[in-house]
């Protein structure tokens, strides 16, 4: 009987916690039947044309900030690559995948459907107050995915 490929998605972005929790994977988790699945979320982009003022962007505006966040997701996702090169990763199947929106939503929508097995993710370690303010993605994402959590502290 031929093994099922296991995929692990590790939700990165451009935090040093994200990149921590991505070498834990790899160190600890990940192995050659394992699929690799880099997941970078982009925040949602402006549907609208109006800011706070009321002043209406112009389309340059809007263009330029769609350049800036796609550079940025490829940027992470190369600073990801160069994680699993420097930790000898390289004959592990890794896929990009970028998606848009509120990060906990995607990261548990993405789950779903791609049929993750297992998700990785960092954690800022934020106190109870500013947990309880800022709201937390990876305790949302511990409650909804429908695959195991491992999120991993950053000492």
């Amino acid at each position: 009987m031929e093994k099922k490929e296991r995929k692990i998605m590790v939700a990165v972005d451009e935090s040093q916690e994200s990149m921590y929790a991505l070498s834990c994977c790899i160190t600890n988790l990940i192995s050659q039947t394992n699929k690799l699945l880099l997941l970078y979320v982009r925040p949602p982009s402006a549907f609208y044309s109006l800011d706070a003022a009321g002043y209406h962007f112009s389309s340059d505006v809007v263009d330029a900030m769609e350049k800036y966040s796609m550079h940025l997701a490829n940027s992470v996702m190369e600073r990801a690559e160069a994680v699993c090169r420097d930790l000898n990763a390289t004959n592990i199947n890794v896929e990009r995948v970028i998606g848009v929106g509120h990060a906990k939503n995607v990261i548990c929508s993405a789950v779903k459907k791609l049929e993750a097995d297992t998700l990785v993710m960092g954690t800022h370690g934020y106190g109870f107050i500013k947990r309880a303010l800022l709201g937390s993605v990876s305790d949302h994402c511990a409650k909804h995915a429908k695959c195991p959590v491992v999120i991993v502290k950053q000492p």
